[in-house]
């Protein structure tokens, strides 16, 4: 394994965490503005705090964390022969969907379109953590390749 890749793979993993930090607190932000709908200075402060969430730190660090994975993909193409890739790359397309899902939520909410109840809301919080298990255990708990 070369240097580079180590440095890719860190850098990955370092925008993996800042991403999913934005997944973890972008439904949060939604709880409290289905809690505060009917506050307009409140709702507007959030929804800054969305926007900034979501173009500011959760799509670009959805970009750089595709980017270099699939960088590490293309530097170790025996990785793709690996059952725990496969996981690994299915639980990526749910937090791709997770990310769009979050950003059509906001898209509604802007339009005053509350389709979400705030304890929907708590419960998709928690998708994120689930898949993070999935993809943690897959990488870590896996068999010798």
């Amino acid at each position: 394994m070369s240097d580079n890749y180590l440095w890719i793979k860190a850098f990955h993993v370092i925008a993996v965490i800042a991403w999913y930090a934005g997944l973890f607190y972008i439904f949060r932000l939604y709880v409290y503005h289905v809690q505060k709908r009917d506050e307009p200075a409140v709702t507007a402060t959030l929804e800054v705090m969305e926007r900034r969430l979501l173009r500011g730190i959760m799509m670009p660090a959805m970009i750089v964390s595709i980017g270099l994975g699939a960088t590490m993909l293309y530097l170790q193409p025996t990785l793709l022969k690996m059952p725990w890739m496969h996981m690994k790359l299915g639980s990526i397309v749910f937090l791709l969907g997770y990310h769009g899902f979050s950003s059509y939520t906001r898209k509604r909410f802007l339009a005053k379109d509350y389709f979400l109840s705030e304890k929907a809301c708590r419960w998709i919080n928690e998708v994120p953590t689930i898949i993070l298990f999935f993809i943690v255990i897959g990488v870590i708990v896996r068999k010798p390749g």
